[in-house]
């Protein structure tokens, strides 16, 4: 199914949303991806998250954007605001998550687009993000992300097993 609109970024989050993002985020980790969360992922750990990041966006403290397709909710990434006082130009890329259906569309990288043009909007000029995926390493790197490293051993794969994580960044201000 090809998405049927741009990213957007919500605000706030209605109980529809928060069940059509468990689904993307529970989906990504059957599917292996490590973001966090071992599987398998109980629906209502995957409520509760969305939850959590429903209300720092609510306050402000992050970024929340979603991209749908006919069926509802199936990418998502967010940007973590509330950083340090001394590093208030600054923002994390995180949760970048685009459900199996959507994959090789585009969607990841208009997500990644919308997620820097919400960022300049904030006043931010450097993002910063970390992933343990091959392919996402390829996106970031396409769209002019810059590879820091890589840190071994730094997180368990969703059914178990070390695994490693690049770090990147990317300047928005030249």
């Amino acid at each position: 199914m090809t998405p049927t609109g741009s990213p957007r970024r919500l605000h706030a989050v209605d109980d529809r949303q928060i069940t059509e993002l468990a689904d993307v985020l529970i989906d990504c980790v059957d599917g292996g991806a490590s973001v966090s969360f071992m599987h398998p992922l109980p629906r209502d750990r995957a409520v509760a998250f969305w939850r959590r990041v429903a209300q720092g966006a609510a306050a402000g403290e992050r970024a929340l954007l979603v991209a749908e397709d006919a069926r509802g909710l199936c990418g998502t990434v967010q940007l973590v605001l509330d950083q340090p006082e001394n590093q208030p130009h600054r923002a994390e890329l995180s949760k970048m998550l685009v459900h199996r259906r959507a994959r090789r569309q585009g969607l990841g990288a208009a997500l990644m687009r919308a997620a820097e043009a919400t960022a300049r909007e904030c006043g931010k000029t450097l993002l910063v993000l970390d992933t343990a995926n091959d392919e996402a390493e390829r996106l970031y790197e396409r769209l002019g992300w810059t590879r820091v490293g890589v840190i071994p051993g730094y997180a368990l794969l969703p059914q178990g097993g070390l695994c490693s994580t690049a770090v990147y960044y990317r300047n928005l201000s030249g």
